[in-house]
């Protein structure tokens, strides 16, 4: 039997009380996972209602699955580069129907290499050297079930970080309606404005495209000027932050580009995917043509 007050007795406790803390570590941890995974969907949730204007600051979080009943997500393909790359039936810039958009983790795809190309530097405009095959998009409809917003994921570097968010479009598919950056590691109180609600409102409105429909949004440094006949695509720049700021144009508009949402978005203004029903689906006829 071995002494309390022993060399071999205290290693011995100390070796017991070691197990039992792992296994109690362990245990929170399993029991943490579910939920942390429950708080990452509805943060993700809440986002895309914020950038759809369909979420009011003083609701709860019991509210966001009942305001995202008017939200359907689907999944989009991207331009492949190569031969392949979708998946057999599938077809750019429409919908995937071979993968579960409700397990899809779309930042878990754009690492690998399977799910994912590179992209080349000349087209990098986000700066992210690779993105996904495959992205969700959000189909958000008014209350009589008719196509009224699209919410798109984006993300680019910032100054510090990546910066992810969504920005929304309304159904002509060419005026912004919001904007919103849910992940980031921006300097607080100089990037990290662009969570700020006062400059996000000031997306509203703005025309995220020019006339021969190319993606074409500009955040001026300083404030943008009355008058301007740019000022309906222009977004005042952030104080201080002049990378940070140039860094969400161009994230803005490499994913609403030919190399990322392009062709998806010129499949729904051309009628070859159609958005206006309960449940998007692409155009029988337009793809028989």
């Amino acid at each position: 039997m071995l002494k309390p007050n022993s060399t071999s007795g205290t290693f011995l406790i100390a070796l017991i009380l070691c197990l039992v803390c792992s296994v109690v570590v362990s245990s929170v941890a399993v029991g943490l996972r579910g939920r942390q995974q429950e708080n990452k969907r509805q943060k993700l949730r809440r986002n895309v209602l914020i950038a759809a204007g369909l979420w009011d600051a003083d609701a709860g979080n019991k509210q966001i699955d009942e305001k995202f009943e008017q939200v359907e997500t689907v999944l989009v393909n991207l331009p492949p580069r190569e031969e392949g790359g979708i998946g057999d039936g599938e077809v750019e810039g429409l919908l995937n129907t071979t993968i579960d958009v409700g397990t899809y983790d779309a930042r878990k795809a754009s690492t690998q290499p399977v799910s994912s190309v590179e992209i080349p530097p000349e087209l990098d405009l986000a700066g992210i050297k690779r993105r996904e095959r495959v992205a969700p998009v959000y189909v958000v409809r008014d209350e009589a079930g008719n196509f009224s917003k699209l919410v798109l994921p984006v993300n680019g570097k910032g100054l510090w970080s990546t910066l992810y968010g969504f920005i929304a479009l309304d159904a002509d598919l060419v005026t912004i309606r919001g904007i919103t950056f849910y992940d980031h590691a921006e300097t607080p109180g100089l990037g990290g404005e662009i969570t700020n609600p006062v400059w996000q409102q000031q997306w509203d409105g703005k025309i995220a495209f020019d006339e021969d429909g190319r993606p074409w949004i500009d955040v001026v440094k300083g404030s943008v000027v009355p008058g301007n006949p740019a000022a309906d695509r222009q977004i005042d720049g952030l104080s201080g932050a002049t990378i940070t700021s140039v860094g969400v144009e161009n994230l803005v508009n490499y994913w609403l580009g030919p190399d990322a949402f392009g062709p998806f978005l010129d499949a729904v203004r051309t009628g070859e995917l159609d958005l206006t029903s309960a449940a998007a689906q692409p155009n029988a006829s337009a793809e028989e043509e």
